[in-house]
């Protein structure tokens, strides 16, 4: 199954920056996706950030940048129908591929995902850039599914990142050079923002702009993982920006394409679905 983003999803991603798409892939893909988790769980990569390793519980891990090298990855960007989905929400003619991105809170987690942009944290610039979040568990908004300002990636506004676990995070030390506003204390004052959240089912996705501010709860229950595998799309009008403070994961000297130019390096953003 491969579907298509309907005219009220495709509506909702251009005036919301976010719309949530029930069933977006095959329930293969869930089954696939969580066995690959699993098996992330039991032995990260180099690229991991794992809080409490090895525990059952209150273990929040994220690990990514693994399509090149597992095969089960690369053939759900290439085959599950999720650069299809993300050309159409950005109304692009095409869809590259940037990096995957697991993301798993085991129950009782009780630290959140910061509200925050995806774009600053990336070396690229442009509107047609987005995240497909696809939940591989069932997840409510007070089991750590998204969080949303509705509207926001209208804004004009780029905050600096911030590291998610605190400047003691090693792996995010790149972002202590970024320069930028701070992103607002969405959580210190909820009611002043037009905040939206999205109770989901496994194979449920949610289509985000890089420029949408989100964040998620902790996983306040005690009996059941959050799970899901984020895959980061480059549209039409995306080119290559590396600048200080965005994820060094790929540099200048990994890519033939120079700064200002479109990431047509197939080898690094291979072109995965176009119109």
């Amino acid at each position: 199954m491969v579907r298509d983003l309907t005219q009220a999803e495709r509506q909702t991603f251009a005036s919301d920056g976010v719309a949530l798409v029930r069933d977006a892939v095959d329930c293969e893909w869930v089954t696939r996706m969580m066995a690959v988790v699993d098996r992330q769980l039991a032995a990260p990569s180099k690229w991991s950030n794992d809080a409490n390793p090895d525990g059952a519980e209150n273990r929040n891990f994220t690990d990514r940048y693994l399509w090149q090298e597992n095969a089960e990855i690369n053939a759900f960007i290439r085959e599950s129908g999720c650069a299809k989905l993300a050309a159409q929400a950005m109304d692009s003619q095409s869809a590259r591929f940037y990096f995957d991105h697991l993301l798993v809170k085991e129950p009782g987690t009780a630290s959140p995902t910061p509200w925050h942009q995806d774009i600053p944290y990336w070396p690229f610039m442009g509107k047609q850039i987005c995240s497909l979040w696809l939940a591989l568990t069932p997840c409510s908004v007070e089991n750590s599914s998204l969080e949303f300002v509705r509207g926001s990636h209208g804004d004009g506004k780029y905050y600096a990142p911030e590291a998610f676990n605190g400047p003691q995070d090693d792996n995010a030390s790149w972002m202590a050079k970024a320069t930028g506003e701070k992103c607002p204390d969405i959580e210190a004052d909820r009611q002043s923002f037009d905040i939206v959240g999205y109770d989901v089912e496994a194979g449920d996705a949610l289509i985000f702009s890089a420029w949408t501010i989100h964040g998620a709860r902790g996983n306040h229950s005690l009996k059941t993982r959050r799970a899901a595998i984020s895959t980061r799309w480059l549209g039409d009008d995306a080119v290559w920006y590396p600048h200080a403070g965005t994820d060094p994961t790929v540099q200048q000297e990994d890519v033939s394409v120079a700064p200002g130019e479109p990431p047509v390096d197939e080898a690094v953003f291979p072109e995965l679905w176009r119109a």
